[in-house]
């Protein structure tokens, strides 16, 4: 794990029991969209919180960038940091989101991609 910067969760402070586990999926890892590839990796990280179902992380090298464009949407986790929103050129408006500066407790994620699977098909093998 790198070093604090500084930069803590402020969720952990209110809900010290949440849990949030990340790592290596230890799989290949693919988002296609109408059948076209935009993403395939086996440097994924799997994330698991609560009740929600398990999120892959994708390193920028191994999604076909071009294929996005940045939104003006914005959101925010009090475990994660702020997200930045991209949409699929020619595709589902919002479908991706980065934490691009996370909270410490969240640096594994950091400039990762992670896919909205009702907006495009992940699958994992």
């Amino acid at each position: 794990m790198k070093p604090p910067t500084g930069n803590p969760a402020p969720g952990y402070k209110k809900y010290p029991d949440h849990r949030i586990e990340t790592k290596p999926a230890k799989e290949r890892v693919r988002v296609t969209f109408n059948g076209e590839v935009i993403a395939d990796t086996r440097d994924a990280i799997r994330m698991e919180e609560g009740n929600y179902p398990a999120v892959f992380y994708f390193p920028r090298k191994d999604v076909k960038m071009e294929r996005l464009m940045r939104s003006s949407h914005r959101t925010h986790c009090p475990f994660k940091g702020d997200a930045a929103y991209f949409s699929l050129v020619n595709g589902p408006e919002n479908a991706v989101w980065s934490y691009e500066q996370p909270y410490d407790e969240m640096s594994v994620i950091k400039e990762r991609l992670a896919f909205y699977p009702d907006k495009v098909d992940v699958s994992s093998a």
